[in-house]
């Protein structure tokens, strides 16, 4: 690991790279974490580097398709991350909830909204219980033209995951989404557009 980076002391490892347990009486990781001051963040034991440079150039590939995806389709690169937060979300999502997950003003999620549903991506649905309620739905056609798309990029996921057996994946995923929850709780800016 590259001190001068992490700002943290190299962690002790043992053969083949992995980080080794703890002295006999010394406080486990977590414990260690946990008791860490609020400046102070916890030790990565891999490549801290390297995973950033990875993470850089997978974002600068899946926004090569995205970018590529919204010209063809005469779209913002922030419709885009429209449409895959309402495919994503788990339950039906409002106006304001995309205002919420693009972090993005009032009145730039409306027009967000208005492009893609001119465009013939979304439709407002008002909701039967509560009319004053409106859900985002993506348009069938526009969800599979979408999926056939981004295809490539579910082959590559199946590609690069043939190496790996079950556990490795899971151990893949459960980062992948631990790095993702944090980073939703970075503080910033709504963007306006």
């Amino acid at each position: 690991m590259d001190t001068e980076t992490s700002g943290r002391p190299p962690a002790r490892r043992r053969a083949g790279g992995a980080a080794g347990p703890a002295p006999a009486g010394a406080p486990s990781a977590s414990a260690t974490d946990r008791s860490a001051s609020a400046g102070e963040l916890p030790a990565f034991a891999g490549d801290l580097s390297a995973f950033a440079v990875q993470l850089r150039r997978m974002h600068g590939e899946i926004g090569r398709v995205i970018q590529q995806y919204a010209a063809r389709q005469n779209l913002h690169a922030t419709d885009v991350q429209a449409l895959a937060a309402i495919l994503d979300a788990p339950e039906p999502v409002t106006p304001t909830r995309l205002r919420t997950l693009l972090g993005l003003t009032s009145g730039a999620v409306t027009a967000c909204i208005d492009r893609l549903e001119r465009a013939g991506h979304v439709r407002r649905v008002r909701e039967d219980a509560d009319r004053r309620v409106v859900h985002l739905q993506y348009v069938a056609d526009a969800r599979a033209a979408a999926r056939s798309h981004f295809r490539p990029l579910a082959d590559a996921l199946r590609q690069a995951g043939a190496d790996f057996d079950e556990h490795e994946l899971a151990v893949a995923l459960r980062f992948l989404t631990e790095l993702n929850d944090i980073l939703a709780r970075v503080p910033g800016e709504p963007a306006g557009r």
